[in-house]
């Protein structure tokens, strides 16, 4: 999270519209943080889409015409979507995914990986680490529930580096999942 994959998106399918492409976008049902009807990223900026609960709805609602498609926190998505998106690309569509690849405790974020091994070219972002300053390639939770989906952005998540990342969940009451010396 906060590395800016949904700018990026955002960013690619303006550029796209800029080129005069039919540009669709999807996100899950299920991502309501900012907006029901947009992709929206953490720095504000916006792109309308298609809210499905199902990957497979895609399929359906998307336009003959369309020659991009957008697909954001395709983390949230059913191992369909992996599917979905070879089926759009057969069809000559340029399919621009963006999601997670591990989820809060560093574990590979399925369907993710088989997205990554089916694409034919992978962006990974990083955020900084508010620990150390460091590139940050992991998302630390920061609230007590040991589901694996839990909707949310600042105050509930935070960018970490490697070093800094704990696979732990941290108490309700705020205090430190470990002592602040790390060990």
């Amino acid at each position: 999270m906060f590395s800016g994959k949904s700018e990026e998106l955002i960013r690619r399918l303006t550029r796209a519209r800029i080129a005069r492409r039919r540009v669709q976008v999807f996100k899950p049902k299920l991502d309501d943080r900012y907006s029901e009807v947009e992709v929206v990223s953490h720095g504000g900026l916006r792109f309308t889409a298609i809210a499905v609960e199902r990957s497979e709805q895609i399929l359906g609602l998307t336009d003959d015409r369309t020659e991009v498609i957008g697909v954001d926190e395709a983390q949230f998505f059913d191992a369909g979507i992996v599917d979905v998106v070879n089926r759009l690309a057969d069809l000559g569509k340029r399919v621009i995914v963006a999601g997670l690849d591990q989820d809060y405790l560093g574990r590979p974020f399925e369907p993710m990986p088989a997205l990554m091994a089916a694409a034919e070219e992978v962006t990974k972002t990083r955020a900084i680490c508010v620990r150390c300053g460091a590139p940050a390639s992991r998302t630390q939770r920061l609230v007590d529930s040991e589901e694996r989906v839990v909707v949310g952005a600042a105050g509930v998540y935070e960018a970490r580096c490697r070093r800094c990342f704990e696979a732990r969940i941290a108490p309700v009451d705020g205090s430190l999942p470990f002592p602040p010396d790390g060990t």
